[in-house]
């Protein structure tokens, strides 16, 4: 991987949350989300799902071509990284009514986690997925 690419990498990357965070709802009052570690759940209209490779394009990244895109979520299977994000679209959960008490469960990189917490999941998901993709050879 060239220098200019891990440059390119760490924009991306820092830039991905703040970008999955502002552009989750048009409220922008979502503050927590859920890490998937399977696309292929059910689906439901409350969640809004930021999967990985949408994550890297609000950022103005876009693997060259499918097995880019499959190498990428092979890179965070491997890492043990969510593929997706889900946030929950109806209301704010794990604080409803912004008092600042944030669940004592949350933030272990498992169940509901806090973009104002500092969880650097969705950093390293979108980094590790751009990584993948990166190098695999279309």
């Amino acid at each position: 991987m060239s220098t200019t690419t891990v440059r390119r990498l760490g924009v991306v990357a820092g830039a991905a949350a703040a970008a999955i965070a502002v552009t989750a709802t048009s409220a922008s009052a979502h503050h927590c989300f859920v890490p998937m570690y399977s696309l292929s759940g059910p689906t439901s209209a409350n969640w809004f799902v930021v999967s990985a490779a949408m994550g890297a394009e609000f950022e103005g990244y876009a693997a060259e071509c499918e097995g880019a895109e499959e190498a990428g979520y092979a890179a965070l299977r491997e890492a043990g990284l969510p593929v997706g994000l889900k946030i929950f679209e109806k209301m704010t959960i794990g604080d409803p009514k912004h008092t600042g008490r944030t669940n004592p469960n949350g933030a272990d990189g498992i169940g509901l986690e806090y973009f104002a917490d500092g969880s650097p999941l969705p950093e390293q998901m979108v980094t590790t997925y751009i990584a993948g993709a990166e190098a695999y050879a279309c």
